[in-house]
């Protein structure tokens, strides 16, 4: 699950093009009233759906099949020191992903848990 932090915050809006994704948001801002909830939408590229995830998101997604291909438009330039990232799998969350085998990467395992 990914983020970028304060001043280089971004929104975003993904699509899936090719194939199917299971597409998960978390909220991360402190002072909100749904801090640390989470929401799912499966995008394919039949059904044509878009999630925005705002400023403040943390946001990850599983594929469903072996060819997806995912299509972002983002509010602002990347800034690897301000890249940030939590657990796909954090109790702190209770994200429900789809059964299946995983890929992660090493980057993306190494995530401690949410402190927040």
């Amino acid at each position: 699950m990914h983020y970028q932090a304060a001043p280089h915050a971004e929104a975003k809006l993904a699509r899936c093009t090719t194939g199917a994704i299971y597409d998960v948001i978390v909220d991360l801002r402190p002072s909100s009233s749904t801090f640390k909830q989470w929401m799912s939408v499966e995008l394919t590229a039949e059904n044509r759906r878009a999630v925005y995830i705002p400023k403040g998101f943390a946001h990850g997604f599983q594929t469903l099949c072996d060819d997806a291909e995912v299509y972002y438009q983002m509010s602002d330039f990347y800034e690897s020191e301000y890249a940030r990232g939590v657990r796909w799998d954090d109790p702190a969350f209770g994200i429900h992903w789809p059964e299946g085998a995983r890929t992660i990467s090493p980057k993306d395992e190494s995530y401690a848990d949410f402190v927040g």
